[in-house]
């Protein structure tokens, strides 16, 4: 992609609305445009994020052996009045009325009409496990949405809906669930803390919330630092596996962490203090095991082993895929701008021609652009006629975490520039040598995308 010819509506100032630090960011960079309170428009290199967190969400709910759907933006009240919650769920819910006079509402989540799908589909125990997952818009009327997209009104988030036969079923979902989210938030370079919550509206017995430690996190939490030292990595699972599940369950939560709705003092203080923490939080991610809250008062039963009909046990799990983007930012970022980590960066590369218009600095960005396209590499080619300054203030900004500097005195000798954005560090080799390198850094961003 050439600059020149791209939609980057970058902001000199920053924007007086902007409270937190990835909302200013987001606006600075054109990522996105308030279009009405905790609304939206998401702009290309907003998109291209979103998009990259989407792909690997995706990936890893289908690795864990999840199905995706889609299901539609709004509902039908009469399901949530068989649920019992279209009363309770408060003024969050946007309710509106068809030109029928019918009674619907913009869905803030979808255990009602999964549960609808699975009652008209699924009848036996056979047809257990199962689980659903989309990732689709969402709106909550938050009285007072802020600090951009990370409480909004509209937001992307991946929702996925277990069915099991049995109690002990489900809580492999859980676990299995836990799991993914662990492989999912470091795919993207974040350490997102589980922790025991508060069920809210959604219900249910079982739940961890995902957050991202930072000043800015609306949540309160209480940790052992221990849990901080704790990584997924790149082992392999099988998510049929219920001891292997389970085991990675206990290992991420027999640590003491929680949120202030559950912080227990009492047990916090059995840690030893050395290792006692409190921070703020931002919450990525939710999980819950909720048993037959829906499918008992809604129907959602299968025939079991024995020829008799029982309901099905449930637990609902939440990704906030738009919200990722303004919890990386906050996690990673300085001065200057955004730092992408390499697994959801917008372009894997920015290619700076310090002499736009001189014949070999324009060929050798050409051949350069020619080349990481032809290995894969999604790359931001900066062609203005601009100066030197502006290019790195620009690339800075955006946070592209690899740039390669083309230029005049350079070549003369065969060299380009590497820049690592998240170290500031440059090296100078060969353009071949350039190319090899960056190929070799995005190879695991690779290879966790395409399985192995």
């Amino acid at each position: 992609m050439r600059l020149s010819r791209y939609f980057l509506p970058v902001l000199k100032e920053n924007p007086s609305e902007a409270q937190i630090v990835s909302h200013r960011l987001m606006l600075r960079a054109g990522m996105i445009k308030q279009q009405a309170a905790g609304i939206y428009s998401w702009l290309p290199l907003g998109l291209k994020v979103l998009n990259r967190i989407q792909q690997i969400v995706h990936e890893e709910q289908q690795r864990a052996g999840h199905i995706p759907v889609l299901m539609p933006t709004m509902q039908s009240a009469d399901l949530w009045r068989e649920s019992g919650r279209y009363d309770d769920y408060g003024q969050e819910m946007l309710r509106i009325r068809d030109r029928h006079d019918r009674e619907m509402l913009f869905g803030p989540t979808n255990e009602e009409m999964i549960t609808d799908i699975f009652r008209a589909h699924v009848n036996s125990y056979k047809d257990l496990p199962l689980t659903l997952y989309q990732i689709q818009w969402k709106f909550r009327d938050e009285v007072r949405p802020r600090f951009g997209v990370m409480r909004g009104r509209e937001f992307l988030m991946k929702d996925g809906y277990n069915f099991d036969l049995t109690r002990e079923a489900a809580l492999h979902a859980y676990n299995r669930h836990l799991v993914s989210y662990l492989r999912t938030y470091e795919r993207m370079g974040l350490q997102a803390i589980p922790m025991r919550a508060d069920s809210g509206p959604i219900g249910g017995e079982n739940t961890h919330e995902f957050l991202v430690l930072a000043d800015t996190g609306e949540s309160e939490v209480f940790y052992d630092s221990q849990i901080t030292d704790l990584t997924f990595g790149d082992r392999q699972i099988d998510y049929d596996d219920a001891a292997a599940c389970r085991a990675v369950l206990e290992e991420f939560t027999s640590r003491y962490a929680r949120t202030d709705e559950t912080h227990d003092e009492a047990v916090f203080a059995e840690i030893p203090e050395d290792r006692r923490r409190s921070a703020r939080g931002i919450e990525v991610g939710q999980i819950f095991y909720f048993g037959t809250k829906y499918s008992e008062p809604m129907g959602a039963t299968v025939v079991g082993p024995d020829g008799a009909r029982v309901p099905v046990h449930m637990g609902s799990h939440g990704i906030g895929v738009s919200r990722l983007l303004g919890a990386i930012i906050e996690a990673s970022h300085d001065d200057k701008g955004i730092i992408w980590p390499e697994g959801v960066t917008p372009f894997h590369v920015g290619l700076v021609n310090l002499k736009q218009g001189d014949a070999s600095t324009d060929n050798a960005c050409e051949a350069l652009e020619r080349e990481l396209t032809a290995r894969g590499l999604d790359v931001l080619y900066d062609d203005r006629d601009e100066r030197a300054g502006a290019k790195f203030a620009t690339m800075d900004l955006i946070g592209l975490p690899w740039r390669i500097t083309v230029g005049p005195r350079g070549l003369a000798n065969n060299v380009v520039e590497l820049t690592s954005r998240r170290s500031g560090g440059s090296v100078e080799m060969s353009p071949a040598d350039a190319v090899a390198r960056l190929v070799e850094i995005y190879a695991p961003v690779f290879a966790a995308s395409y399985g192995g």
